[in-house]
């Protein structure tokens, strides 16, 4: 179905089983893709997704580049891109510091390892046709980088009413051979203030990274960037998940009414921007948020 969205679906360790499962039906019911974030084996879950699956886009969303060296990358990513016929998308990204500090991780600047890491893929001539590339952005260097070195760019928690404009201010245009997608946190739920709850608990974690802070504030919301980052300063991070505006916390993550989810996941497919649903619920985890996006979709 033209109009719909893409889920995220996680292997969560003692459930794979069943989250692939929900995989199959998801792409019966016409979603247009599977996208794995890197919490518990990305790689061989996406292998997994692919061959319980038949004509789904499967991919990673994303894939860090400083803890696998890129040729090692190249093999798995040419593997999966051949024996799913052209189904797997490779996203990259560059992640955050505290994975960087728990992985004992020394890296250098972003930009230039990202170009890097994408050159030395491509330089493994022996392994095959790599599939697209996609790169995790959110500021415009990002995003013009990909425009020229990849096939896509991915955000999370991209502010909706933002990503047009960096597309326009970078001239990067979605279409059939760039995918431009958004992760957006979403819950189901009349009570849109539980469901905001939901969300405020989740991107509490987001506020303590320096690069989404910086990006939020570019993003039109710099009076609830001072706000956190003075409750940081004070050491009051227990606060921090009231200190998000109603207005920023409705563009950046998905919540309330059916009929609002698919409003709002009909905006950005407008704009050529493929929204990346990744569900929870209120009275329950992502498989629950997932039977509750299928029934928005039905």
């Amino acid at each position: 179905m033209a109009n719909m969205p893409a889920l995220t679906i996680v292997a969560t360790p003692g459930r794979r089983q069943k989250m692939i499962d929900l995989a199959v039906e998801a792409e019966e019911r016409g979603f247009k893709g599977i996208y794995v974030p890197s919490l518990s084996a990305l790689m061989p879950f996406c292998q997994a997704l692919l061959s319980a699956t038949k004509k789904i886009w499967v991919g990673t969303a994303i894939q860090p580049i400083y803890v696998q060296h890129p040729r090692e990358l190249a093999a798995t990513a040419a593997f999966l891109h051949e024996m799913s016929e052209g189904r797997f998308r490779m996203g990259l990204g560059v992640s955050h510091a505290p994975v960087y500090d728990r992985l004992n991780l020394n890296v250098g600047k972003p930009l230039s390892d990202m170009r890097d890491y994408v050159a030395g893929m491509r330089a493994q001539e022996d392994v095959g046709e790599l599939p697209p590339i996609i790169l995790a952005t959110l500021r415009n260097k990002m995003l013009t980088m990909s425009g020229e070195i990849a096939q896509g760019a991915i955000w999370a928690n991209g502010a909706r009413s933002y990503v047009p404009g960096q597309l326009a201010a970078t001239g990067v245009t979605p279409g059939d051979d760039f995918f431009v997608s958004n992760m957006q946190p979403t819950v189901v739920d009349e009570d849109r203030d539980a469901a905001g709850a939901v969300h405020k608990r989740t991107l509490t974690g987001y506020l303590m990274l320096p690069n989404y802070r910086n990006y939020w504030r570019e993003a039109g919301y710099a009076d609830g960037i001072d706000r956190v980052e003075a409750s940081l300063a004070a050491e009051d991070g227990a606060f921090l998940p009231d200190l998000m505006s109603d207005d920023w916390l409705s563009d950046v993550t998905l919540y309330g009414s059916a009929d609002y989810i698919r409003d709002e996941v009909q905006k950005s497919l407008d704009h050529g921007i493929t929204p990346i649903l990744v569900p929870s619920s209120t009275s329950g985890g992502m498989s629950k948020g997932i039977r509750e996006v299928f029934d928005v979709f039905a």
